[in-house]
């Protein structure tokens, strides 16, 4: 009985994935994309080897002489989810339609969705983190690894 359940569930959980990505395809330029963060210190001046932030973007960069996004977006989700949340119809067909022009970048945060977390493996040998670590490697995501020069309204 317990063997069926467990086909069972992976046969629903193989089906509707590819439902869920092909959501996103109606956005122009979708893609889905990892950095790595090498010898990663955190707040507390433990560090990680290799740290993996998760991120999408929709639209098309636009560069400048220097090689800078300057039509860059930082959509940031809720500590609790990932960057998919911002991609719900629900959501999304009202919030992104008029914002095809720009390069939105959609991350998912340190300890969420794709990103680097304790259940990858390290599980209570995992670095413990922060909000400020979080922010930390998003900005590195956005100014190094996109090099997107960073302004606040």
């Amino acid at each position: 009985m317990l063997l069926r359940a467990v086909i069972a569930a992976a046969l629903v959980g193989t089906a509707t994935a590819p439902l869920a990505e092909a959501e996103y395809t109606h956005w122009r330029n979708y893609k889905e994309s990892d950095i790595i963060i090498t010898d990663y210190k955190f707040a507390n001046g433990q560090t990680l080897p290799q740290l993996k932030l998760h991120y999408r973007t929709l639209g098309s960069a636009e560069r400048n002489a220097a090689g800078e996004i300057t039509n860059g977006i930082l959509l940031p989700q809720g500590n609790t989810g990932t960057g998919a949340n911002w991609l719900r119809p629900s959501l999304a067909d009202d919030l992104l339609k008029d914002g095809q022009r720009y390069f939105i970048i959609i991350p998912d945060a340190l300890g969420r969705g794709g990103s680097s977390k304790p259940s990858d493996g390290l599980k209570g040998a995992f670095p413990h983190y922060r909000y400020h670590d979080m922010v930390d490697t998003v900005h590195q995501l956005v100014a190094e690894g996109l090099k997107v020069p960073i302004c606040v309204w």
